[in-house]
């Protein structure tokens, strides 16, 4: 006879239509020979799927329904005056259960860890523990919870490590280094006892003023894709698929699209975007993760296309992810973007409306609180709904809990959490990932500096600006064990060797906190005092360095009407060029360091300033990766991810435009600031003109491309060796230049390195006029060098 709980599975395999695979023939023997008295969907040696459609026959309608919502902001309601988890709350109010815990290493649920006490790693894994061992032992069917987190530049979590934000990330162009930052995030989650990770970001950013610009890899989609790829393999593990492997964690890709370019750069505004737009340059990071990685899940975003928000848009959701890709796993909504179909876009005008367009569109759950998917129990009932709809997202979410291992072992361990978390290994990665992410935008012989003074004295090296003092992480931060400033870091590299002196200069806002609603600027009379005692202390400095840019709150995601973060121009906030205008007046060597989410507006500046460094946001060791860049200590090798535009009227403003694109404005310069792929060193290099291994290739060849890299100056460096192409003519117009493939690489002064690219069918397809992805046989330039501005070029023929 066929094992009993095997009955379930093969009735459910057979009722449903969109089953992902049926059980087998070996799976049903194997069944039989099991010996497990308990259910079929708690034995761990049973096939996923079989467990899944064992324990989907056995679920009420209501059981199902739960796996697709969310707890958040109802966390106060099922904690005890101590702020501990108390069961018999959580029974009264979810007497099913509950699909997934939203960031249970936050206090309760949207607050500040600058303005309410986190939970530690013993906190949050008491809490997790508790909810896991009430969901497993006391509820009917005895499914555990699944914990998300985010962890975009780190675990956002109190004492975890903090990395450079996304866009400093992408500066390194160094993929490796990005996989290896997620295997660390994805450490710190897990051993605390979640499961799922709301990251990474791979939407391609194309206006400046978006405040959530520093959140992304940047504005080309072959260089965000790697990126992507890297973060993803970081997270989950390099080929995983199916079960999770120790120490890792489910990745969630963010936000499915065209989030990065919305209407007036403001935050969920429609993405007035084309679908060969789209093709072109939004899909391109998500179909290679999807494709590369087997992401076990994406997040839909918050914009419309076309008139339909994405979380009601069965193409983008299903025709396109699922169907052309052949993504398996789950469609998590965005915070509130289900409900906000009814507030924002007024397309719903109840939650159940609302609930019916996000389940037909492919979202499988409600994040973060469920308000919309409670209403699916009614409207199954009253034959709105589909059950096997609900079937679906059910049947995916419990895939993920299965491969989780969270059937076995659903807790966290808090002594190895405390043991993992920051440590040595993590710190040091923190320092190098910092290091290897700043791009030096000039030097006229300033930098590295020189602690040598006046007569044989020790140098003065006036250390100024908003950010001088401070450790900025941007958004979605954590709170790290130790943040090192920039008056830290050069403070601990130059000990007795020079005298640091420290001035504010400017305040920009009142509070530094990300999560406050409220912003408000310093007033002008208080920041001009501080420019006066600024230029007090520097008047005998040897040295200026000066930071510059934003804080957490004038750059950042504007979530709610009452919490913006957007902006209409790019100038520097408050009196900072001020402040740059009075110290440049001492005639002193001034060095520039930018601490800031996004590309600002400083053509006076770049035109002034002896030194400029681009550090964005560097983690919590950004002060002494600075400290050692200005030193010399390390010699500076990351390259812009983006276009720097000269003003807000530029935009958009970015390096793969179309031929018609960029003919200029009367009386301005047409040119970007600095380009896309730009970075100097403080050595200095020669790539040759690149060289093919054929001057013909079929339109299913392929074609290697090697050049030369020489080290001509005096100290060792990194260079990243940039290759794009260019389709001379071409059926539909195409962009002037397309990043195909880079290298980052040491090369030893006076040393020759070379660099090969292989080239395949994937470099040069297009969507042509029928919108199909074809090889157009043509001429193509070929173009390396070390930005998409500097380059040698080679002609390849691709013949029909």
């Amino acid at each position: 006879m066929i094992h009993r709980q095997w009955k379930y599975a093969l009735s459910a395999a057979v009722c449903a239509l969109s089953v992902p695979s049926a059980v087998s023939a070996q799976d049903i023997m194997a069944a039989q020979n099991s010996t497990a008295a308990a259910p079929l969907y708690k034995d761990a040696s049973a096939p996923v799927e079989a467990r899944v459609e064992d324990l989907l026959a056995r679920m009420t309608l209501e059981e199902k329904v739960t796996q697709m919502m969310t707890i958040w902001q109802q966390k106060p309601d099922i904690m005890d005056e101590q702020g501990e988890f108390a069961p018999e709350k959580f029974a009264k109010l979810f007497p099913n259960g509950i699909g997934q815990f939203t960031r249970p290493s936050d206090d309760k649920g949207p607050a500040s860890p600058l303005a309410s006490k986190w939970r530690d790693e013993e906190g949050t894994v008491r809490l997790i523990n508790a909810v896991q061992k009430y969901a497993t032992e006391k509820t009917r069917l005895g499914i555990p919870v699944l914990m998300h987190e985010e962890g975009l530049h780190g675990y956002a979590a109190v004492n975890a490590t903090s990395f450079p934000q996304a866009i400093a990330m992408a500066s390194s162009w160094d993929p490796a280094m990005v996989q290896e930052i997620n295997n660390v995030i994805a450490r710190e989650i897990r051993v605390r006892g979640s499961s799922l990770v709301l990251s990474p970001v791979v939407d391609v950013a194309r206006d400046p003023r978006w405040g959530r610009f520093e959140e992304t890899f940047g504005e080309d989609p072959y260089l965000v894709s790697e990126m992507g790829v890297a973060a993803v393999n970081g997270l989950q593990g390099v080929g995983t698929k199916g079960k999770l492997p120790d120490g890792k964690v489910f990745a969630t890709l963010k936000h499915m699209t065209g989030h990065g370019q919305p209407e007036s750069g403001t935050n969920v505004g429609p993405a007035n975007i084309s679908e060969r737009v789209l093709r072109e340059y939004f899909f391109p990071p998500f179909e290679q993760v999807v494709k590369r990685t087997h992401v076990e899940a994406v997040m839909a975003s918050y914009n419309e296309i076309d008139g339909v928000p994405s979380h009601a848009n069965r193409w983008l959701l299903h025709d396109v992810l699922r169907g052309e890709w052949g993504f398996e796993g789950m469609v998590v909504s965005d915070y509130f973007a289900i409900d906000e179909m009814i507030s924002r876009h007024k397309i719903a005008a109840t939650k159940e409306e609302a609930a019916m367009l996000a389940l037909n569109a492919g979202v499988d759950t409600d994040l973060p609180n469920g308000a919309s998917y409670e209403t699916l129990v009614k409207l199954v009932r009253e034959g709105k709904v589909k059950e096997a709809d609900v079937d679906m997202a059910v049947r995916r979410m419990l895939t993920l809990k299965f491969n989780a291992g969270l059937f076995e072992n659903p807790y966290g361990d808090a002594a190895k959490a405390k043991a993992l978390t920051n440590n040595a290994e993590a710190v040091t990665l923190a320092r190098t990932s910092a290091e290897r992410s700043v791009v030096l935008l000039k030097n006229d012989g300033t930098l590295p500096l020189k602690l040598n003074g006046k007569a044989g004295q020790k140098p003065t090296i006036a250390v100024i600006g908003p950010s001088a003092n401070i450790a900025r992480l941007g958004g979605y931060l954590g709170i790290p064990r130790n943040k090192v400033s920039l008056l830290d870091g050069m403070k601990a590299a130059v000990g007795d060797k020079a005298n640091i002196v420290f001035a504010q200069g400017v305040k920009i806002t009142e509070s530094d906190d990300w999560y406050e609603d409220k912003v408000t600027l310093i007033p002008r009379e208080d920041n001009l005092k501080m420019i006066a005692e600024a230029v007090e202390k520097a008047k005998d400095a040897d040295q200026i360095i000066l930071t510059l840019g934003d804080t957490e709150q004038t750059s950042r995601e504007g979530w709610a009407e009452n919490h913006l973060g957007d902006r209409d121009s790019l100038e520097l906030v408050g009196e900072q060029q001020e402040l740059f205008d009075a110290l440049k007046a001492l005639g002193k060597p001034i060095t520039v360091v930018l601490v800031n989410g996004r590309p600002p507006a400083i053509e006076k500046i770049a035109n002034e300033a002896n030194a400029i460094l681009e550090s964005w946001y560097l983690g919590e060791q950004g002060g002494n990766a600075l400290a050692n860049i200005l030193l010399g200590k390390v010699n500076p090798g990351g390259k812009l991810p983006v276009t720097f535009p000269r003003n807000v009227g530029q935009l958009p403003f970015f390096y793969n435009h179309k031929p018609t694109a960029r003919r200029g404005y009367v009386l301005a310069d047409k040119s970007p600031l600095y380009p896309f792929g730009f970075g100097l060193s403080y050595t200095s290099f020669t790539i040759s003109k690149p060289t093919l291994s054929a001057s013909s290739i079929g339109t299913d060849g392929n074609v290697t491309v090697t050049v030369s890299v020489k080290n001509t100056g005096a100290v060792a460096g990194d260079e990243v060796v940039q290759l794009y192409i260019r389709d001379k003519f071409s059926s539909v117009t195409r962009s002037v230049k397309d990043l195909k493939a880079f290298k980052r690489i040491t090369v030893q002064p006076g040393t020759v390195q070379n660099v090969s690219f292989k080239l395949g069918p994937e470099a040069f397809q297009m969507w042509d006029i029928n919108m199909k992805r074809v090889v157009e046989p043509g001429e193509f330039d070929i173009m390396v060098g070390n930005s998409s501005e500097s380059f040698e070029t080679a002609t390849l023929t691709i013949t029909g």
